[in-house]
């Protein structure tokens, strides 16, 4: 088995029953996953839940994931973004969605872009998109659980989580709430991107979860003028890292003043990244769909 599923045996006279600290994939560890798993909406029938996480804000992690679910729309696949980042919402800004999102008796329906990517955030359930959540992490995880068991989802090929920074109570309520199928982790080339790396690994390794590959947003920068490409945040170590991790690179994706400006604007839909292409294809081949 690929070791990147981080999945290994432990013998049961060495088992010290406590899955915390842990990356067994045991009986034990599979029946309490399973346990934790809170059903979808029954108006949800979600293919492939894919989480885009960072060990630390300011990566450009909403960026990945708005773009990862255009490049898969634009392919015909059906994708959608559950917002779990509750405290620091971008995704409907990013796509020019706005609230209120509607319900009845059956749940709430998600807002849908231009192109059809379905949404729900924080966000759009707001009165005012700029009121601050100013809410403890056992409601704000709680919320975020609801967004899949009360949210009429449709069918969906691809589900993107864009979560919030680190390995607190949002990351830890969807890993166990949800059925996710892997993560792509979302860095940046500065001096500690290895520890922060390093904690999202480990997270998800506890959590067995398999992880896609790494994202290294903030590259590097093109010079309009002489068309040289200048590490702005310092040299890449992204390389060394994954390899350290046995990752594979997705992507590095450079500092584009104008792609930054098209999504504050709302129109995130109109880009297309090529540096996401080979995510795009590692997600396909690790998780495909039918479409």
């Amino acid at each position: 088995m690929s070791e990147n599923t981080y999945t290994t045996s432990t013998p049961e006279s060495e088992c010290t029953h406590d899955c915390s600290t842990c990356s067994a994939n045991c009986s034990s560890r599979s029946a309490k996953n399973e346990s934790f798993l809170a059903a979808a909406n029954k108006n949800s029938r979600v293919k492939k839940v894919i989480g885009v996480v960072s060990g630390k804000g300011g990566v450009g992690k909403s960026f990945v994931t708005v773009n990862l679910a255009v490049a898969l729309q634009n392919k015909g696949y059906q994708c959608a973004i559950l917002d779990a980042d509750i405290t620091g919402p971008s995704i409907p800004k990013s796509l020019g969605v706005k609230g209120p999102a509607r319900g009845n008796d059956d749940g709430i329906w998600p807002i849908e872009s231009a192109k059809g990517i379905r949404v729900m955030s924080i966000n759009l359930l707001l009165d005012e998109e700029e009121s601050p959540v100013i809410w403890r992490g056992p409601v704000i995880a709680g919320t975020v659980k609801q967004f899949w068991t009360d949210v009429c989802w449709g069918d969906v090929d691809y589900m993107f989580v864009d979560m919030p920074p680190g390995t607190g109570d949002v990351p830890l309520t969807v890993f166990q709430s949800l059925p996710v199928d892997g993560i792509v982790i979302v860095t940046s080339p500065q001096d500690l991107v290895s520890m922060v790396v390093a904690k999202a690994v480990n997270m998800a390794k506890m959590m067995n979860v398999p992880i896609l590959g790494i994202v290294e947003n903030y590259s590097y920068f093109t010079c309009p003028d002489c068309g040289r490409q200048h590490a702005v945040f310092g040299e890449s170590k992204i390389e060394e890292v994954a390899a350290h991790h046995v990752l594979p690179v997705l992507a590095k994706l450079p500092i584009d003043p104008d792609s930054a400006k098209v999504v504050d604007m709302g129109l995130a839909e109109q880009l297309t990244v090529r540096e996401l292409d080979g995510a795009v294809e590692r997600i396909e081949a690790a998780l495909p769909v039918a479409k």
